[in-house]
């Protein structure tokens, strides 16, 4: 009965007097929050949402809402006057598409692709996919950068026919189904009303054409397989694992569209004598015990070569000296990184009775016992310091 109906303002949770666009969006909130598709089994949401369709249906029309105003339900009765709400989803006669009112919600289409903005044009130019590479490089390569040649087999654009798939001289017919589009609409009437989805053309298969005589190179598929020789810019201070992307490089795209890129993963040989973390490099140099008490000249190696430093006198084992510039670049461009070098000093071994006499000499003449002595020469250095 009329009188048992909730106010149809208050429905959509809106004030009498809501302009147009407030009671279509707040339509569409309720309308989206109480679908049966959303609710599936929920007996109240779909009653709410069979009460939502109706006030829409009465609010969003000038002449049944300037009745109900003045009338309240009875003023939209199918025995007042002209017309009125018959009940049911969506009203009597109410044909709708759903993309219409959930298309907002989705970005294009509700559920499995309702009405016309369900589907995107599948015939449309469409970029190429991307194909993977792998290439391998020295430490010193990585470091500085280089130049390389790379042998790959990607898709290209068929060039007897240009990409379009048919034999020379003959042109695709457009789908007489779909009209070109790829898509069609089917309707299907429901208890909510008709619904319209939009589904791949079964007879184009979504091209949108139909190819009668195909390309004898390509088959119709536009595109044929081919080895090219590629160049690659590896850039100093690359990693390894990185990967380089070269732009346009990969497959051929189809109907007009773009090729994609050509994803290059960089694997660097590991260095005999160096390791790498970041842009700083580090590594060992080995210096006996005479060398470590009195100091010496080392020519250290660097990705530049040969560099003489100087370790000074009484220098323990473990320490680290940085050569400042001398590590890898940033891949961004910028200063260098530094070298790091760690100081091993060798104690000897099998020394003869003769050479483990001098060691005790001189282990006296530094204060010490020649055995039994709390500190060695070395700790004594540490106290010291």
């Amino acid at each position: 009965m009329a009188e048992q109906k909730r106010d149809y303002y208050e429905v959509l949770g809106l004030q009498k007097g809501a302009s147009e666009d407030e009671i279509k969006k707040a339509f569409r909130k309720l309308a989206k929050k109480y679908h049966p598709d959303m609710n599936p089994g929920d007996k109240s949401a779909e009653a709410k949402f069979k009460e939502v369709n109706e006030a829409y249906e009465v609010l969003s029309d000038p002449d049944k809402r300037s009745r109900y105003d003045q009338y309240g339900h009875a003023g939209v009765d199918p025995n007042f006057g002209a017309g009125g709400f018959s009940g049911g989803y969506g009203g009597a006669g109410m044909d709708f598409d759903l993309g219409d009112i959930f298309g907002s919600f989705f970005g294009g289409g509700f559920g499995s692709g309702f009405g016309s903005n369900g589907g995107t044009r599948r015939n449309g130019p469409r970029r190429g996919s991307s194909i993977q590479a792998g290439i391998t490089i020295t430490f010193e390569e990585a470091a500085f950068g280089c130049e390389k040649e790379i042998n790959i087999t990607r898709m290209d654009t068929c060039s007897t026919c240009g990409g379009s798939g048919c034999a020379p001289g003959t042109t695709p017919e457009i789908c007489p189904d779909c009209h070109g589009s790829g898509t069609i609409r089917v309707q299907q009437r429901t208890p909510f009303g008709v619904m319209q989805t939009t589904q791949e053309c079964p007879r184009c298969h979504g091209q949108g054409k139909i190819i009668h005589q195909p390309c004898s190179e390509c088959h119709g598929s536009g595109s044929v397989r081919k080895q090219k020789k590629v160049n690659v810019t590896i850039p100093a201070g690359i990693a390894n694992g990185q990967t380089l992307s070269l732009r346009g490089q990969g497959n051929a795209g189809t109907n007009g569209g773009a090729p994609g890129d050509l994803l290059i993963t960089v694997t660097v040989k590991p260095h005999a004598k160096f390791k790498r973390e970041g842009s700083s490099i580090y590594s060992t140099e080995h210096i006996t015990v005479a060398q470590a008490i009195l100091g010496v000249s080392l020519e250290v190696d660097t990705l530049d070569g040969k560099v003489k430093y100087n370790v000074p006198e009484g220098t323990q084992s473990g320490t680290v000296f940085r050569l400042k510039g001398k590590g890898v670049p940033s891949i961004r461009g910028g200063s260098r990184g530094d070298h790091f070098v760690t100081v091993v000093v060798d104690i000897p071994t099998g020394l003869n009775a003769e050479q483990k006499g001098i060691i005790r000499k001189f282990d006296e003449s530094m204060g010490g016992k020649s055995t039994g002595d709390k500190f060695s020469f070395f700790e004594k250095k540490k106290k010291k310091k």
